[in-house]
This record gives C-alpha cells, sequence and structure tokens, in this order.
C-alpha cells in the first residue's frame, strides 16, 4: 500500500466534519434550517459525484507484505479515534439541536444528518472494531454502538448475520424483488430480537440464566440508559428525544447499507441439508476509491465475508464478485427508490447469477 492511500484513510473524519460545518455556515449565513441538511448534500450528492469523477482503486496489498500492513499502528488508531469523535460529536450536536432554534424541517435535517453522520462514523468504524481479538477493540466497538442504541450488532452481526448471511435465515439479507421500505423495518427488528435470543443462547451453553451480569446485552443496555439519562439530565426531554431519534435513524442507515450489500444474492443448499460455505461471491463489492477511504474500505465487502478478521486495510478487491455500479452513497439513495432500484440492480443479479456456474468451476 502507498503511503499516500495510508494517509488517505484520515478522510473518513470528513464525515464527522460535516456538522459543525453545517452550524457554522448556517450562523454566517443565517441559514440553518436549510444547513442542517448541507451534510446529507455532501454525503448523497458531493461523494457520488466525487466517486465518479476519481474513479475506481482496485489495487490489493501484496500478499508477501499483508501482515506488515496489517500490524501496522497507523491504522489501528484510525479506529479507535472515532470513539472520542463520536462521543464529542454526539454532545456538541445535540447542543445544537436543542439551542439553535431551528424549525420543525431544520430540525429533522439536522437529526437525518446526524444519523447518517453516525451510521458511518459510529456503526462502520465498529463494524470493524468488534471483529477483532483484541478486547480494546471489542470494547470500543460495543460502546461506538451503544451511542447510537443499536448495540445488539455487535451480537448478532457475528454470530448471527455471518453465520446466516444471504440465506433466508438472514434478517440482514434482502431477498431478490424485495423493497427497502419492506426490507427496513423487519431488519431492525428481527436483528434486535435476535441478539437477545443468541445471548440468552450463549448463557444456557455455560449454565447461566438470561438475566446474568454476564449478559453482554443487558450490559449495554444499562451504558445507553446512562447516555439517555445524560441526554435528559443536561438537555431535557429535547436532548433526549434528540438522543433516541438519532440513534434510529443511524441504525436505519446501517440496514439500508446492509440491503445494498446482500440484495438478491444465494448461498446454495447442499445435499446434506447445509448452505455452501461463504465467500467472496456473496457479497457486493464496490471499488470506487474514494468512498472506500472514507469507509475504512467497507465496500470491499465481498472480501470481508469470506474473511471476516481480516483488517480493513488489507481487504482484497476480486474481479469476479458482484458488483455494484456505484459507491455506497450513491446505492443508498438508489435503493430508496425501489422501481429504479430494480432496474439497475435486477438486470445485474441475474446476469451473475448466469456467470457462477462458470466461476465456481474448477
Amino acid at each position: 500500500m502507498s503511503r499516500l492511500k495510508s494517509v488517505a484513510f484520515v478522510l473518513m473524519y470528513l464525515v464527522p466534519v460535516q456538522m459543525p460545518v453545517a452550524a457554522w455556515l448556517g450562523v454566517r449565513m443565517h441559514l440553518p434550517n436549510a444547513l442542517a441538511w448541507s451534510p446529507l448534500f455532501f454525503l448523497f450528492v458531493l461523494l457520488p459525484g466525487l466517486d465518479y469523477l476519481l474513479g475506481r482503486d482496485s489495487a490489493n496489498v501484496p500478499g508477501e507484505r499483508e501482515k506488515q500492513v496489517a500490524l501496522a499502528p497507523w491504522f489501528k488508531t484510525l479506529t479507535l479515534l472515532a470513539l472520542p469523535v463520536q462521543l464529542a460529536l454526539l454532545a456538541f450536536s445535540g447542543y445544537w439541536f436543542v439551542h439553535a432554534g431551528m424549525n420543525a424541517v431544520g430540525m429533522l435535517g439536522w437529526l437525518l444528518s446526524q444519523g447518517v453522520v453516525g451510521g458511518i462514523l459510529a456503526i462502520n468504524t465498529a463494524h470493524e472494531l468488534i471483529h477483532k481479538d483484541e478486547r480494546i477493540e471489542r470494547a470500543a466497538g460495543g460502546i461506538l454502538l451503544t451511542s447510537v442504541g443499536y448495540y445488539g450488532f455487535k451480537i448478532e452481526h457475528l454470530r448471527g448475520h455471518h453465520v446466516h448471511v444471504s440465506t433466508p435465515e438472514d434478517a440482514s439479507s434482502a431477498r431478490f424483488g424485495q423493497s427497502l421500505w419492506h426490507f427496513l423495518p423487519r431488519a431492525m427488528l428481527r436483528n434486535t430480537r435476535n441478539a437477545w435470543r443468541l445471548e440468552a443462547q450463549r448463557l444456557r451453553k455455560i449454565g447461566l440464566p438470561t438475566v446474568h451480569w454476564r449478559n453482554e446485552m443487558i450490559g449495554w443496555t444499562m451504558l445507553w440508559l446512562i447516555f439517555a439519562v445524560a441526554f435528559y439530565l443536561w438537555l431535557g426531554l429535547p436532548g433526549l428525544a434528540f438522543f433516541v431519534v438519532q440513534g434510529l435513524s443511524a441504525a436505519g442507515s446501517l440496514e439500508i447499507i446492509n440491503y445494498v450489500e446482500h440484495y438478491g444474492l444465494e448461498r446454495q443448499r447442499l445435499a446434506d441439508g447445509r448452505y455452501e460455505r461463504t465467500t467472496h461471491l456473496h457479497s457486493w463489492n464496490s471499488n470506487y476509491a474514494l468512498s472506500n477511504l472514507m469507509l475504512f474500505q467497507l465496500q470491499r465487502h465481498s472480501d470481508h465475508h469470506a474473511y471476516p478478521k481480516r483488517r480493513y486495510q488489507i481487504l482484497r478487491h476480486h474481479d469476479d464478485s458482484p458488483q455494484l455500479p456505484g459507491g455506497y452513497s450513491a446505492m443508498f439513495v438508489l435503493a430508496l427508490c425501489p422501481p429504479l432500484w430494480r432496474r439497475v440492480i435486477d438486470p445485474r443479479v441475474m446476469a451473475f447469477r448466469n456467470s457462477v456456474p462458470a466461476i465456481r468451476a474448477p
């Protein structure tokens, strides 16, 4: 990996910067309600445009250098830095929401903006951290997820999604022809319920009751309540409402990306009733350079599912993975309009399905 690309991962922090920039511009231009929407303009208009302008990056770290790059402390530092940045941003954003004097339109824009920013800063970074073996990374990931109230993801994603991905058993894998608006509420509800079920199942296996101090879901719930009470005591009911709604918005953003990542892809059931092993053929890949840098290479999702513990800086691009026609920002917007989504993506699903036997042939 070039030194330039290594440093360029810091571009992820352009995402949280959008919130204080929006507040500052709102004051300077006397347009706080309009500028509350500007982070969404940056993420869903400017970023896709820059993605197409700057093009793709399909280069992989050479195999002989992977271990060296994976162990470089710079990359881990960037992900751990997300925790203090997220907590500081939440405090700033909540204070601004309560005291900026925005009308209902401005408040809605601010909540949606903070939710999408939190989906990237908190949930996307937590996704990287919870897959790792070091306790500090897993703990930081859990706190980040709790800051948006979607802490069940820490359990369900590892023990549910990665086990059942691209099968009917996975709530985060959208079926062919399923609209986003049918998928989204079901994914959020099922994944939360599955997290509690999986944790209770784990405790039973070691001879403990569900209600126990070692129940991870109970621990994260208590931390979420501490956050919620803190916002209420500091900023009153508007502050509490901000904290709850920004979390729902962030969680919704995550599940929209899950929809994009696995739509229409299926693992085949084998003769013994089990599903085939998960490979890089069971997730959509996108190699647009800028958005990959700003998402810690989440868009190399095909390789992530094939090798879940592989660190983001050495995730690989695979030419034979199903390829999205844009980065996640562009696909996020496309998914919001199901007829347009199906017109663009359904032919790609069918073309990939037709090519799979040739790809898998020895």
